[in-house]
This record gives C-alpha cells, sequence and structure tokens, in this order.
C-alpha cells in the first residue's frame, strides 16, 4: 500500500459524515464517480453526501440518484472527498458561497485522473492523481480492491458508466489494456453493459425543439485551418432557452468530430455578464486537449478538456484558441 492509500484510508475510517464534492462542469464521470462511492461508503456504513454548485445538465439525468446531488454543502461533516478535479479554478462557485473554508476545516481527498492540472485545491489534505486511467470511476475501481473498499452491483455499473463517458465508449486513446481488463472484470461480476447503454440512449432522445436546434449548430459550425477545427458559438440567449433541455455542447460535437478532417472540435459559450467557456474535444490521434485548455488556464483530457475566461474578449480567445490549436495540431 502507497503512502497516498494509507492516508485516504486513515481518513475514510476516521470519518462518518463524508461530502463527495464535483466540481461547477459535472460531466458523466464526476457524477459516476460519486455516485459509485456514495455506493461505496454506504456499504462501509458512513453517511455520504454529493454536492455540486451547479444544477446536475439534463443529458446526465439518466443517472439514477443524479437528484440527491445537492447545492449546498452540509453543516456537519467530517472529511471531504472531490472527484475528478484537482484545481481551483474548476470551485469557483464554492469559493463565492464562502463555503471553501470550510473543506480547508476537516481532511479532504482528492481523486482524479487529469494529466494536466493547474493551481492545485489549496484545501487537500492528499491527493491521488493517476492519469494512467481512463476515469475517475475507474481509479476508485482500482482504489477499493486495493483497500477492501464494498463494490455493490449499483456501484460497479457507475463505475463502468464512468468509463464509458470519458473514453467515448471506448473509441479514443484513454482507454488502455488495463481499462479494457477492468470492463471485462465488470461484465464478469454481471454488469449489463447493454442495458446501460440503451437506458443512455432513451433518456438522450431529444424534444422536436432541440432537434431543430441542433439543425441551426450546424449549419452556424465554422470549420477552420483545412478543416482540421470545427467551432461554434452560443450566446447567452441560446443558453437560457435550450440548455434546461439539452446541453449545446454534447448535442452538437459528435458531429463536429465526425466530419471528414475534423480533428479538433471547439464550443463556446458567450455570457453577457463578459466571461466565455470553451468545451473541447479531440478525434484520437489528435490528442491536444488539455494542452490547448491548460495555456487558457483551463485543464482536463488529451480527448476533453475545458476553460474560462473573464479578461478578454470573444473574438481574441476565439482566435487565439484556433491558432494555438494549429501548432498543437501541427506539432503533435
Amino acid at each position: 500500500m502507497h503512502e497516498q492509500t494509507e492516508t485516504i484510508q486513515k481518513i475514510i475510517n476516521n470519518a462518518t459524515r463524508i461530502v463527495i464534492l464535483q466540481a461547477d462542469n459535472p460531466d458523466g464521470d464526476s457524477l459516476a464517480s460519486a455516485l459509485a462511492l456514495e455506493q461505496i461508503l454506504h456499504e462501509m456504513g458512513k453517511e455520504p453526501t454529493m454536492y455540486c454548485a451547479v444544477d446536475m445538465p439534463s443529458y446526465l439525468r439518466y443517472l439514477q440518484g443524479w437528484d440527491r446531488v445537492q447545492r449546498d454543502i452540509p453543516n456537519q461533516f467530517d472529511a471531504s472527498i472531490v472527484v475528478d478535479a484537482s484545481t481551483i479554478t474548476l470551485f469557483e462557485k464554492l469559493a463565492q458561497s464562502g463555503q471553501q473554508g470550510w473543506l480547508g476545516s476537516k481532511p479532504c481527498v482528492v481523486l482524479d485522473h487529469h494529466e494536466s492540472v493547474d493551481k492545485p485545491l489549496p484545501f487537500a489534505t492528499v491527493t491521488l492523481n493517476d492519469y494512467s486511467r481512463a476515469s475517475t470511476g475507474e481509479l476508485i475501481y482500482k482504489l477499493a480492491l486495493e483497500l477492501g473498499w464494498p463494490l455493490n452491483q449499483k456501484a460497479k455499473e457507475f463505475i463502468m458508466t464512468s468509463i464509458l463517458g470519458d473514453t467515448q465508449g471506448l473509441t479514443n486513446q484513454l482507454a488502455s489494456a488495463d481499462t479494457y481488463r477492468v470492463m471485462a472484470e465488470l461484465v464478469e461480476s454481471g454488469v449489463d453493459r447493454p442495458a446501460l447503454e440503451e437506458i443512455r440512449r432513451e433518456y438522450g432522445k431529444m424534444p422536436a425543439e432541440i432537434f431543430k436546434y441542433k439543425a441551426e449548430l450546424i449549419t452556424r459550425t465554422q470549420l477552420s485551418e483545412d478543416g482540421k477545427i470545427a467551432w461554434v458559438s452560443i450566446p447567452q440567449q441560446e443558453i437560457n432557452n435550450y440548455s434546461p433541455l439539452y446541453n449545446p455542447a454534447p448535442l452538437i460535437q459528435n458531429d463536429m468530430l465526425q466530419t471528414v478532417s475534423v480533428q479538433v472540435a471547439v464550443v463556446f459559450k458567450e455570457y453577457s455578464d463578459g466571461h466565455l467557456t470553451a468545451a473541447i474535444r479531440c478525434n484520437p490521434g489528435a490528442g491536444i486537449g488539455a494542452k490547448l485548455a491548460e495555456h487558457f488556464g483551463g485543464g482536463g483530457h488529451p480527448f476533453a478538456s475545458g476553460f474560462k475566461v473573464s479578461d478578454k474578449p470573444f473574438g481574441q480567445v476565439k482566435s487565439d484558441c484556433i491558432a494555438l490549436a494549429t501548432t498543437l495540431l501541427n506539432s503533435n
């Protein structure tokens, strides 16, 4: 057992009420990892509470238990676990709410798998960031086996869901040989991958309004650098109108990446207060996402990353992003 895992074991053993935190940009890995940990901790006799400062995106609500994620940290807790994030820049709302100080007063475990990390969490007691893992869920699975944590069937289903989410269904290069071994072990233990996929597909069906909006986004999508980079911008009004029904980024990015010659897909969101965000997805063989996001103060995986900018106009950020993406692709 390594020093980090020994520390994690001690923190969990000595705690009863444990908060599981996701960053302000929840995705399939973060939510599924939180739900898996909730199951594990319940089986250990603990009292877990899941936290995220923002509402769960509608496209993630096929995961049973998403509605147990709370918008506030409980007043009483003994320890916390942060999943799928290890940078303070992804917890802006936590700092704004004044609740960040609470976390610093209690032991905090960080479980992550992002290779590129800027501004580590200042309140972390121990950070286990294993970027050889395809997802945080895979990391939790390995940690549970090492530490003897209980893994019931629901926990295993959530772990498989997290792996499928970050590897885009085992299609990108995040999936290692060990990832396939983990998937095989989960299947052998009774996890029904086709059933999980059918639930996701059924809940992912879009209303007619969203179907038409997708067509509009496709029409607006721009191709740059000989078609290698696809990008589109979402203004505040469309964020307000459509995000409650379907997140525009996952709505369009797979289609972008399915376009001949496209290697990188970027969806910008422009907010009325002047800040903007970018969701970056890359095809296999073009894993520049983490380096591209890191340049703008963000982070993530080589194939899935993002950033937020508050002090520069959209036109400048867009131009800089495309220019840097071009440079990285040419040197990749």
